[in-house]
């Protein structure tokens, strides 16, 4: 019997519109689709992609054993999600052995800090596979900012918001355009870095870009406890008067 074949596709930034054409040409051939999902929850993944499913392809949930806050010690958070890893590699391999190709659909890109590449760390030697680009959040979020990110040779940084402050204030410091990511409980941290920087100025925040419940409002004026995950402050470039 031939093996299954693994597709790693990239649908978007949330909007059902910004998945690219090759990636729902194989999502509608695939017999199966993969996700991940919290506990409790439909998986932003699944919803973006919904309206595009056929009702006869196999669902396959990869529950995710901890969302947001990351439990104190002795909780082992990082061996925790190694096994999830594991496990989840070893139920899409199920299916792959018995000659059905999976498609695993990821947010934005899926190498792109995408959840899909614990997949292809651990299947992509065993099985065919194939990765398809997808609009990332950080594009999705300056187009919704309406504002552009680097300009001819400026430089852009992408940092995770869950960076130690010491850390996050080093790298912002005299920072060209920067992209920070994975607020969540972590914002008023950030947001504290920018003021002290004096970068409020140029920062912009958006939360879900391109999703249901779509919000942009200036740093001083959000409330740390309402920051979901899904979303970002853009550090735009200095317009280039060309």
């Amino acid at each position: 019997m031939n093996k299954g074949r693994l597709y790693g596709l990239g649908v978007g930034p949330g909007d059902p519109d910004l998945i690219t054409l090759k990636a729902l040409r194989y999502l509608q051939a695939a017999p199966v689709v993969a996700y991940y999902l919290g506990k409790d929850k439909r998986g932003n993944a699944l919803t973006s992609v919904q309206p595009h499913l056929r009702p006869d392809q196999i669902r396959l949930p990869l529950v995710y054993p901890v969302t947001g806050r990351i439990p104190e010690p002795p909780y082992d958070y990082e061996g925790a999600m190694r096994a999830f890893y594991d496990e989840a590699a070893e139920q899409v391999a199920a299916h792959l052995e018995a000659g059905r190709d999976v498609a695993a659909i990821c947010e934005g890109d899926p190498f792109f800090y995408g959840s899909f590449m614990y997949l292809h760390d651990r299947l992509a030697d065993r099985f065919e596979t194939e990765v398809v680009p997808g609009v990332c959040s950080v594009v999705a979020s300056a187009s919704v900012l309406r504002t552009p990110l680097v300009y001819r040779d400026q430089r852009l940084q992408v940092l995770a918001g869950t960076l130690p402050e010491e850390i996050l204030t080093e790298r912002l410091s005299g920072v060209e355009a920067a992209a920070i990511m994975k607020l969540g409980s972590n914002f008023e941290k950030v947001r504290r870095v920018i003021f002290k920087l004096g970068l409020e100025t140029r920062a912009r925040y958006v939360e879900r870009a391109t999703m249901e419940g779509e919000r942009t409002l200036p740093l001083a004026e959000i409330a740390p406890e309402s920051v979901p995950y899904f979303s970002m402050i853009l550090i735009p470039g200095e317009r280039w008067q060309g």
